[in-house]
């Protein structure tokens, strides 16, 4: 049975952070949140906090606004008015780039693979950041390039073997199956090295043993990596069973933050997503 982490109370805002994460400076504050797009509100007043080492759901029905937050996050859209610190740095005015060299890394609803490159290679993409050998060094095949393109490999393997793939490095990506697909694009959003991991729906298309699988990597990269990991998901026995404290957004706006069995007994939450309760 699943341990449950108690949430305690923080004083930066009216929010609750695991206890283990509660004397450390948050590592994503959203303060009144909010974009409009052509006079209709699609996201108003979000507010979020997140623990060092949370993991953290954002759940609602289809439309709430889920994948606008994310992003909003990423900068794929600049909020129209709100502040987002990570840890603790406005990051107003920067782009999406920059926010992933911030600390900021996500996966997406529909899969975007390189599809024609190997496995390996797509996660060695998104270590470009981190290559320092120069033009002329990699044309000529100079000892640094060499010695970077080997400390990359062996990266990119490490990886892999978090979800047992390293047989597959060399396969093109668009030839895996759709479960192997979803585990390849949580680690190539690892190999940017974030402080936050933002997976928008990872469970999709997998079936039940795919599913308690990944939800047992989930928590082995927030420890491995000590990393804050925000997932939308629908399937509520994983947001339930993995998820420390969760957020439900409904046309656009918060309506309930808490503990799993906070959400799950919510009268207001459970009318507008989990299903509202039949008179006897």
């Amino acid at each position: 049975m699943t341990q449950k982490t108690k949430l305690v109370p923080v004083t930066r805002e009216p929010a609750l952070l695991p206890e283990r994460d509660a004397d450390k400076s948050p590592v994503l504050e959203c303060i009144d949140l909010g974009i409009t797009f052509g006079g209709l509100k699609a996201v108003d007043s979000f507010n979020i906090t997140i623990g060092r080492t949370e993991i953290a759901g954002l759940i609602g029905p289809n439309g709430a606004g889920k994948t606008t937050i994310f992003n909003l996050l990423t900068k794929v859209y600049q909020p129209t008015h709100g502040t987002i610190l990570l840890n603790g740095r406005d990051i107003h005015g920067l782009n999406t780039a920059q926010i992933n060299r911030a600390g900021i890394a996500r996966t997406f609803q529909n899969i975007r693979l390189f599809q024609n490159l190997s496995v390996e290679e797509n996660i060695t993409t998104a270590m470009d950041t981190q290559m320092h050998y120069n033009m002329a060094e990699g044309i000529l095949r100079l000892p640094r390039f060499w010695r970077e393109e080997r400390v990359v490999h062996e990266r990119a393997m490490e990886l892999l073997s978090i979800f047992h793939m390293e047989e597959f490095a060399d396969a093109k990506a668009g030839s895996l199956p759709y479960g192997a697909q979803r585990r390849l694009e949580i680690l190539r959003a690892l190999a940017t090295n974030p402080c936050l991991l933002l997976l928008d729906e990872p469970a999709a298309g997998m079936n039940p043993s795919e599913t308690a699988e990944l939800m047992e990597n989930i928590r082995s990269i927030r420890d491995t990596f000590k990393i804050a990991v925000l997932l939308i998901e629908h399937d509520m026995n994983l947001v339930m069973n993995i998820c420390e404290g969760i957020a439900v957004l409904n046309f656009g706006r918060i309506i309930a933050k808490g503990s799993p069995d906070d959400i799950q007994n919510n009268p207001e939450v459970i009318e507008a997503y989990l299903g509202k309760k039949k008179e006897a």
